[in-house]
């Protein structure tokens, strides 16, 4: 198996889909603490079938979903896809987890279990649980291990973690038989209990068929005698309903003329309603109009206060408007006078504002004139100043220009005499490195060549032994299982007792007649034969024997027989139903048939159901005819195991030679590409370096001729620079006159300020006086406006006061006309009230005649109510008699399945038929028998014939199951053998193995492993005796840290020589060591990855292991909580930069 990618996606920190190359020789993984780097080997152990969170670093197997950051969601799933390579194809694992779902395994596109992709990477050397897989801290773990612990180690190399796995499966398998053995004979036990009692039920049954019987007939005459006294009944009900509806019909007509007298009384009282309402809303009318005259006076009166109180407010808003008047001519007179002396006051004022301004002009001219001055000045002096300084400035960097080119030149000359120097010697190793590569490559084609012949057999020879393996154990299991069935039967025959001497010992009864056989000779089969004592004795077939009815077999021309049976089996008969046949026996005939039914001349029939003791012996009859068949069976069987288990060794050993050729073709394979790839890294690392050389070379020569271009041009700028500075005027006396103008500037603004200072005071006092002259004519406007307003108004209330004197003549001629119209609506009103007085009487007599009609018409609708409840009455009594009749006949139809004529047939005369009253008695006293009979089962004829089934069922169960247990214990005494050698040998080469690596890491000393706690290699623990070089012999704890750290990796390491890993994984184990220590450590690796086809991915921090890889990823965090994989392949930079 060889590992080639790893991808995720959603798997912790990675977020996104990213993939992992797993390539030949040494991948290293580095990036900064916390961004999941580890990350990837928990990622490897997850899809190889990890099932404990805890070694996932969680509390839950969900917490290996990506749980989302600040900017990113949760994702929903997660899941890891593995590609390996096995048998020559390429195939892919895929474990995906969902939240709340679980997980599922796809292996080449198809759904697997768990289990079974655990033991596939087992066998493969690999695994969750691999010691190849080493996380973090595990070095430390190994180091601390107890000795029982530390036996995986051995496991793993000696490649029995598979099966280990198949022991357990194994033993628990033995354990779950064994318990299903001891539960069925605890079944079977309970089962002959059952069975007796099913037998007592049995009988029962027949007598509650019989009580039952009696139930039924007694039952079917009481319903009978049900239907009769309904029927009886349902014929004067249906009298008494029809005498009732013809009461209730006159009833009913007595009320309808009660109805028409009511309805006509109702049809005079309207006109006699509507009579009084007129009156009575004349009368209304009239109290309304004198209600409205007293109102009128009412108001009359208080329209007089009011026009006396308007005349009263009119008198005072004339004297208040003329003292307004007088107001508003005052005002005027004093705005006058004020606006007088503001125009004496503003006379000259235009003159005074035209010489400010022109003072304000000429200062500003003269402010122009200085700023411009100083201007020019600054200017000047700025240009002058910067002229200078760049000057200064230009020539310092031509000196440090020409300063460096003079540098650079001496550099590219150095250079350009070292290049020339390397590109010869590098010319010379390169034509060397090119002749190495193509012997290497030429030994490289034999090798693969020998490997490719002994790879292409292997297949054929695996499938060979696969299928002589396969033949071989179903030849065994066929041949055990054969031998098992043909020991247990034996077992039952013997426990039928020996037939020897007996007259069955001599009976052949062909297959399907041994029913028919055991039920016709019983328990005589068991007699012997004699000639004086009791027994069978041989006597002539009879002279002048009855025939056995036409049609009818003898048993005895079917049946192979001592001649001791041959009267008895002359005289007995094959039928299929002999219940035709049976009153034509003889005596001393019988009838048999092939499922034991008996049926005898005397009269005598067992039915084959009750024979119990004939299927008994027609089982044991079975069992002697099945045994020798059997016994010949098993023995051609195992015959045919025996053949198949030497075709399998033979297989085994062909496969075994054909893998051996394979791997020494692989070896040799390995180390013609390891020298094929060393000679080719030589040879392009010689031709990269003659590139470099050549390359570098003229590199340094273009770089001698620019350094010499770049010093000439440097030299003249900088004479050009240093005259170009000596001929720039003095900078100093161009910023004393720009500092002169400055001062004059400064003074010519300060004269232009007092100018501007006096031109606005002016204009303020000439726009405040014209804001006053503004305010006086609109307040002269506004005061004349108010007089006008109050010489109008005192006109408006002269006039009003007229008005007011004329509607006070008027309003005082009103009452005394109100007083005279109040007279004569009081006058209409006592009239109304006597008409509305008249019609009321006449309305009251016409209601209580309409009462009187309503009484009438009650009392005619409580009759008819009372007949016609009579009437319902007899209906409702008519149809519960029918409801009656329906339900017994209805009953008789669902328990007799017909109606009351056809049960009397079946009763008989109906005469004859007891009273009620004593079928109640007979019945009850019938039911007390069949309830003192108890809980019967009905079934228990069928149900002891199916118990019987079920108990020979189970019994062949037992049989097998018993033969199943010493096979399992057999297989699993096989699976402890193969795996106590399997470790035995992998300890010694582990052993050997780690003393080297030690001796190799250590530079010296001693190493070496030991049994402790036992001596059973699958129970015992492994301790780790260590010697480093100055030291005395000890275990490990007592070794230094980096000691302990190296001499765990030299175990580890030696592990993988024995038995190679698809894939081994380091996470930080160089984190103890030292910068030497790390050199010999990844000499190691090295070493290990050229003589091994295991693929190294190791995760460090360590600068020197970095250098030794073949390829880095890096895994980064740019974004928080999202890991992000980068690679590079360093042989391939190397080349290139090469």
């Amino acid at each position: 198996m060889r590992l080639t990618r790893l991808r995720l996606n959603g798997f912790k920190s990675f977020a996104d889909p990213s993939e992992l190359s797993i390539a030949p020789g040494l991948t290293g993984v580095v990036g900064p603490n916390g961004c999941g780097k580890s990350n990837l080997l928990e990622a490897l152990r997850w899809v190889m079938g990890e099932t404990r969170p805890t070694q996932m670093r969680g509390q839950g197997m969900e917490d290996v979903i990506f749980a989302g950051t600040a900017r990113r969601g949760a994702r929903p799933w997660a899941e890891v896809a593995l590609h390996f390579e096995r048998d020559g194809a390429e195939t892919e694992l895929v474990r995906r987890i969902t939240r709340d779902g679980g997980s599922a395994y796809r292996l080449a596109g198809r759904e697997a279990r768990a289990r079974d992709i655990q033991v596939m990477f087992a066998d493969a050397a690999s695994g969750a649980q691999s010691p190849a897989l080493v996380r973090q801290g595990q070095i430390a773990e190994l180091i601390g291990q107890k000795p029982q612990a530390r036996r995986r180690v051995i496991e793993e190399a000696a490649g029995v973690a598979g099966l280990q796995a198949r022991r357990g499966e194994a033993a628990a398998k033995l354990g779950a038989a064994e318990a299903n053995l001891q539960k069925l004979g605890e079944v079977t036990g309970q089962l002959a209990e059952r069975l007796r009692a099913l037998e007592r039920q049995a009988k029962n049954a027949q007598r509650y068929r019989e009580v039952a019987g009696a139930i039924r007939l007694a039952e079917g005459r009481l319903l009978w005698r049900a239907w009769a006294a309904a029927e009886e009944a349902f014929v004067a009900a249906e009298g008494e309903a029809r005498t009732r509806t013809g009461l209730a019909a006159r009833a009913e007509s007595e009320a309808q003329r009660a109805v028409a007298a009511r309805e006509a009384a109702e049809a005079g009282l309207p006109p006699l309603r509507a009579a009084v309402a007129a009156a009575a809303e004349a009368a209304a009318r009239l109290k309304a109009e004198a209600a409205a005259e007293g109102e009128a006076a009412r108001r009359a009166a208080r329209r007089l206060q009011d026009l006396a109180k308007a005349a009263e407010d009119v008198a005072r808003d004339a004297a208040r408007e003329a003292g307004l008047g007088r107001e508003a001519a005052e005002t005027l007179l004093r705005l006058a006078s004020e606006a007088e002396r503001l125009e004496e006051a503003g006379e000259g004022e235009a003159e005074r504002i035209a010489e400010a301004g022109e003072a304000v002009e000429a200062a500003g001219e003269a402010l122009e004139a200085a700023e411009e001055a100083l201007g020019a000045a600054t200017e000047e002096a700025a240009r002058v100043g910067a002229e200078a300084q760049a000057a200064e400035r230009r020539a310092r960097e031509l000196r440090q220009a020409r300063d460096r080119a003079a540098a650079e030149a001496e550099r590219a000359e150095r250079a350009l005499r070292e290049a020339e120097v390397a590109l010869a010697r590098v010319v010379g190793q390169g034509e060397d490195a090119a002749g190495a590569a193509e012997e290497a490559e030429e030994a490289l084609a034999v090798a693969e060549e020998a490997f490719a012949l002994a790879e292409e057999a292997l297949p054929g020879l695996r499938e060979a032994e696969a299928r002589a393996r396969s033949e071989a154990a179903e030849a065994q299991a066929r041949a055990a299982g054969l031998g098992a069935e043909a020991r247990a039967l034996a077992r039952l025959v013997a426990a039928d007792g020996l037939r020897t001497g007996q007259v069955g010992e001599g009976l052949r009864v062909p297959e399907g007649l041994e029913a028919a056989v055991a039920v016709a000779l019983g328990r005589d089969l068991r007699a012997p034969v004699t000639e004086d004592g009791s027994g069978w004795t041989r006597l002539p077939p009879y002279g002048d024997a009855a025939a056995l009815p036409e049609g009818v077999t003898a048993l005895g021309d079917l049946v192979e027989a001592p001649p001791e049976l041959a009267r008895r089996l002359s005289q007995v008969g094959l039928v299929e139903d002999g219940a035709a046949l049976w009153d034509r026996l003889r005596p001393g005939q019988r009838l048999v048939s092939r499922a034991g039914d008996l049926w005898r001349w005397d009269g005598f029939r067992l039915r084959a159901a009750d024979a119990a003791e004939a299927a008994a012996e027609a089982e044991a009859i079975r069992r002697a005819a099945r045994l020798p068949v059997l016994e010949a069976e098993a023995e051609a069987a195992a015959g045919r195991a025996g053949e198949a288990k030497a075709a399998q060794d033979s297989a085994t050993r062909a496969l075994a030679q054909g893998t051996a050729a394979a791997e020494a073709g692989r070896g040799a394979r390995r180390a013609a590409e390891t020298r094929a790839e060393t000679a080719r890294r030589a040879a392009g690392k010689a031709e990269a370096e003659r590139a470099l050389g050549e390359a570098k070379t003229e590199a340094a020569r273009e770089a001698e001729e620019r350094a010499a271009v770049m010093l000439d041009s440097a030299e003249v700028a900088l004479e050009e620079a240093e005259a170009a500075r000596e001929g720039l005027p003095d900078p100093g006396a161009a910023r004393a006159r720009a500092t002169e103008a400055g001062t004059r500037a400064q003074a010519t603004r300060a004269a232009l300020l007092a100018a501007r200072a006096a031109e606005d005071a002016l204009r303020r006092q000439a726009e405040a006086r014209a804001r006053r002259m503004a305010e006086i004519a609109r307040d002269e406007g506004l005061w004349r406006g108010r007089a006008e307003a109050a010489e109008a108004r005192a006109r408006d209330l002269a006039e009003r006061r007229a008005r007011l004197a004329e509607e006070m003549a008027e309003a005082a001629e009103e009452p005394e006309r109100l007083a005279e119209r109040q007279a004569e609506v009081a006058e209409a009103l006592e009239e109304a009230e006597a008409a509305r007085e008249e019609q009321a009487a006449r309305l009251s007599r016409a209601e209580a005649a309409l009462r009187g009609a309503q009484e009438a018409e009650r009392a005619a609708e409580r009759a008819a109510g009372a007949a016609r409840e009579a009437r319902a009455g007899a209906e409702v009594a008519r149809t519960a008699a029918l409801e009656v009749v329906r339900a017994a006949t209805l009953r008789i139809r669902e328990e007799r399945d017909g109606g009351p004529r056809e049960l009397l047939d079946s009763l008989g005369d109906p005469q004859a038929i007891p009273p009620e009253a004593e079928l109640q008695v007979e019945l009850a006293t019938l039911r007390k028998r069949r309830d003192s009979l108890g809980a019967v089962n009905l079934r228990a004829e069928e149900d002891a014939a199916a118990l019987r089934a079920e108990q020979e069922g189970l019994l062949r169960e037992a049989a097998d199951l018993t033969e199943a247990v010493a096979e399992l214990r057999r297989a699993l005494g096989e699976l402890n053998r193969e795996g106590r050698e399997r470790m035995r040998d992998a300890f010694g080469r582990v052993n050997a193995e780690f003393g080297r690596l030690f001796r190799h890491l250590f530079g010296g000393g001693e190493a070496r492993l030991a049994w402790v706690e036992g001596d059973d290699p699958l129970e015992a623990g492994v301790e780790i005796m260590a010697q480093p070089p100055g030291k005395t012999l000890g275990t490990l704890s007592l070794l230094s840290g980096g000691e302990q750290t190296l001499t765990a990796l030299a175990l580890i390491f030696a592990v993988f020589l024995v038995a190679p890993a698809p894939v081994c994984v380091l996470d930080e184990v160089d984190a103890p060591l030292d910068d030497a220590n790390v050199g010999r450590f990844c000499d190691m690796l090295e070493a290990m990855a050229r003589d091994t086809e295991t693929r190294f991915l190791v995760i460090t921090h360590h600068a020197v292991t970095m250098a030794r890889m073949d390829r880095l990823f890096g895994v980064t965090m740019a974004e928080r909580g999202v890991s992000q994989l980068v690679s590079v392949d360093l042989r391939a930079a190397e080349a290139m930069v090469a």
